[in-house]
C-alpha cells in the first residue's frame, strides 16, 4: 500500500512517497506521506514506513527494510514550524529517520525517529534504534535497544545490549577481521536487491 499522509498540525502538507521505480514495494507492506525509497530497495511483507507525524524519511539506495519492520518517528513539526530536536541532518538536509545506502534492517527491526543509521550498516532482528545515531560499516546484533546515543563507524553492538550511556557507547567493540559477522551485511544486500529486482519483473499482485 502506497499512499499520501492526511493533513494535521503537526504535517500541514499532503505528501505522496517518493519512490525509485527500481525499489520494490510489495503489496502486504506500506509505506506513507514523506518518504523517499532510493534505487533498487527491498521493502518486505509486513513492513511499514510512515512518514506522517515525523517526517521526512529517507531509506538509501540498495537497502532493504526486511518483514515487519516498523519506521516512524516524533512530530518534526509543530503549527507549521519545525521542531529541530526531533530531527537528524544528512547530506546537509534534515530528516525524521535517515537510513544510508546498502543498509539492512532486519525482520522486525523497529527505527523511530528522530534516528540516523549510516551506510553498509546492519541492523540485526527484534532491535530497535530511537533517538539515537548509528555510524557506517555497523552491526548491531539481534535483540539491541540503541537509545539516546551516536555508535561511531566500524562499531558492533553485541546481541541483547540495552545502550543507553555515550560511555558505553565510546567502548563499543571495533569491528576486526575475526569478528564473525563482519561480511553479513553484503550477503543480505546482495540477496534482497536481487530480490527487488526480480520481484519488480513480475506482478506481485497476481502471481
Amino acid at each position: 500500500m502506497i499512499h499520501k499522509n492526511v493533513i494535521t498540525d503537526f504535517c500541514r502538507e499532503a505528501y505522496t512517497p517518493q519512490i525509485d521505480p527500481s525499489a520494490c514495494i510489495h503489496p502486504l507492506s506500506a509505506v506513507i506521506g514523506h518518504v523517499f525509497v532510493g534505487r533498487r530497495v527491498m521493502v518486505s511483507p509486513f513492513a511499514s514506513i510512515r512518514g506522517d507525524e515525523g517526517q521526512p524519511i529517507f531509506v538509501g539506495d540498495e537497502s532493504n527494510v526486511q518483514d515487519g519492520v516498523i519506521m516512524h518517528a516524533l512530530e518534526t513539526e509543530e503549527h507549521g514550524q519545525p521542531i529541530e530536536a526531533n530531527m537528524v541532518e544528512a547530506e546537509g538536509k534534515k530528516y525524521a529517520v535517515y537510513v544510508g545506502k546498502r543498509t539492512s534492517l532486519a525482520h522486525q527491526v523497529q527505527i523511530h525517529g528522530p534516528a540516523y543509521v549510516g551506510n553498509d550498516t546492519f541492523v540485526g532482528m527484534k532491535a530497535l534504534v530511537f533517538k539515537a545515531r548509528v555510524g557506517n560499516n555497523c552491526v548491531v546484533e539481534p535483540g539491541c535497544i540503541v537509545m539516546g546515543v551516536t555508535v561511531a563507524d566500524g562499531r558492533y553492538v553485541p546481541a541483547g545490549t540495552v545502550l543507553k550511556n555515550q560511555k558505553d557507547a565510546d567502548n563499543l567493540p571495533e569491528i576486526t577481521g575475526d569478528y564473525p559477522m563482519k561480511d553479513l551485511n553484503k550477503g543480505v544486500v546482495h540477496v534482497n536487491t536481487h530480490l527487488a529486482d526480480g520481484y519488480n519483473a513480475i506482478d506481485l499482485k497476481t502471481d
